[in-house]
């Protein structure tokens, strides 16, 4: 007996089942995704979903909010803490320069697809298992792989006809300029150290660039008034942010500088950039990314350059849905070619034997298992928007032919074997 929805176990808090209805876009996306990065040169990783703790808390910061409060870590059977990883930027470095690739092939093009996990507090596009798909491009300084990562970004949202977004770009300096600035910042942020939020008067200590970052529209306004890091940063980063815009300019890509974009992440250097959409309010990120020249350094390795960017997958799905329609819903299930109905139950093993040989064929085929009626199959074969039912009774088993209808022009046909059938339906 069903004792009611109440009593079942329930998805984790956070985590979101996805079914095959939504999977269609889903598809979509990341068909769109591959293609651009491939097309582009970029080649798929996969790494392990959970990874030695040290390397998030290396490559993200110790003070970062998502090392302090968001990752899920566990102790491993051998007595040290493994993490699920709440970002793949830093598993791709490391699967980079554990392989040793910078002594056999300094320069690569990485992209990936897949699950990231952090503790956050759930919220639309905001879940505790979310998706990215993200590229990486390793081994170059040049300002114009910048440029290559962003165009591709926006290439995939043109390829899902994805309107209204915006590009905002920014650069945040290096190690020689960035110094300067941090102490600037918190000179300045300590006046209004009061009139701040509780979280950003952390900040000023230990991550004082974040305070830039807040939501909040008291420390937004007062960001606003502070010292700008563009008058700041060095030569080489003045040089390299340049070329970028230049860039962007001559590809036509429009963009806007924003001065008080900043990356979560500490290990983000000279370029950063986000794409957002109107649709998703205050949290309006939808990609973002940039350049990390310091952190294959940061986790043991040699001074390397690397830019890349990750997206959103839940978010972009909700930009994708708002923006094409607000009762958008994809076509389910899929057009199969062939749905078989079974007239009685002698003609059953026949049945699945023709759907295994139309399978094997390369054919679209499915059949009932539910026992129901023909009127029900035909119900069905309509439901599931196939193009042709087969029906198979005693009567067609006893001379030996099958009977195929069209579904669209109502016509239907007799095959004298499986090959004639199969020849009618790929015709």
């Amino acid at each position: 007996m069903d004792k009611g929805k109440d009593n079942y176990i329930k998805v984790p808090h956070g985590m979101k089942d996805l079914f095959p209805e939504e999977k269609l876009l889903w598809s979509e996306m990341e068909k769109a995704a591959r293609e651009e990065f491939e097309l582009s040169g970029y080649l798929e990783i996969r790494t392990p979903v959970f990874e030695d703790t040290r390397l998030f808390i290396r490559s993200i910061g110790e003070t970062s909010d998502i090392v302090e409060k968001e990752m899920y870590t566990f102790g491993d059977t051998e007595g040290s803490a493994i993490t699920l990883r709440p970002e793949n930027t830093a598993s791709v470095m490391r699967a980079y320069l554990e392989n040793e690739l910078h002594k056999s092939k300094k320069f690569q093009k990485y992209y990936y697809i897949g699950p990231m996990f952090r503790k956050e507090r759930p919220q639309a596009a905001r879940l505790r298992q979310f998706h990215q798909m993200g590229i990486e491009a390793i081994g170059s300084y040049d300002p114009l792989l910048d440029v290559e990562t962003i165009k591709i970004a926006t290439r995939v949202y043109d390829r899902l006809k994805l309107s209204g977004y915006k590009v905002k770009i920014n650069s945040i300096g290096c190690e020689k300029c960035r110094p300067g600035f941090r102490e600037l910042l918190k000179k300045e942020l300590t006046g209004y150290k009061d009139d701040i939020c509780e979280l950003c008067q952390m900040r000023i200590d230990r991550n004082v660039f974040r305070v830039l970052d807040c939501k909040k529209k008291q420390c937004k306004e007062i960001c606003y008034g502070l010292s700008r890091i563009e008058t700041h940063i060095c030569n080489d980063c003045q040089e390299h942010f340049t070329t970028v815009k230049n860039t962007l300019e001559d590809i036509n890509l429009e963009y806007m500088v924003d001065p008080n974009l900043v990356r979560g992440l500490d290990y983000y250097t000279k370029t950063v950039y986000e794409i957002t959409h109107p649709s998703m309010g205050a949290r309006d990120t939808i990609c973002a990314g940039g350049r990390y020249d310091n952190l294959i350094s940061d986790i043991g390795g040699p001074h390397i350059g690397a830019v890349g960017f990750a997206a959103g997958m839940e978010a972009s799905l909700i930009a994708l849905v708002k923006t094409r329609n607000k009762e958008f819903k994809p076509d389910f299930p899929p057009v199969r070619d062939a749905y078989i109905v079974s007239i009685g139950s002698e003609t059953r093993n026949y049945c699945f034997r023709l759907l295994n040989t139309l399978r094997h064929s390369g054919i679209s085929a499915d059949m009932d298992y539910e026992c129901r009626s023909p009127k029900a199959q035909m119900r069905m074969a309509n439901k599931v928007s196939v193009k042709f039912t087969i029906i198979i009774g005693l009567e067609e088993l006893g001379k030996g032919v099958i009977k195929l209808k069209d579904m669209q022009t109502g016509e239907e046909k007799l095959a004298e074997d499986t090959d004639e059938l199969i020849r009618f339906i790929r015709k």
